[in-house]
């Protein structure tokens, strides 16, 4: 799922803290950002603030992982911007 912006970065990375599976952000330039590593987890959010808003998509391997970030963003319509 595409990621936009995040308004609220201590629920979605409670979220990914909390997933069983991995958890990545991914650029359309290759980069890609491990969500169950604490130092990927302040890179991935700065570039969701910074200069790769809009160009990040959001990989969970667990599909339960995927519903927890799917009911996140239905409970909390104003974590993404």
């Amino acid at each position: 799922m595409k990621i936009n912006n995040i308004k609220e970065a201590e629920k979605f990375i409670a979220t990914a803290d909390s997933c069983k599976g991995d958890v990545f952000l991914t650029s359309i330039y290759g980069d890609k950002f491990n969500l169950k590593s604490k130092l990927s987890q302040y890179v991935g959010i700065a570039s969701l603030i910074g200069d790769h808003a809009g160009d990040l998509e959001l990989y969970c391997s667990n599909k339960e992982d995927e519903a927890k970030f799917l009911r996140l963003f239905a409970e909390t319509p104003d974590l993404l911007g």
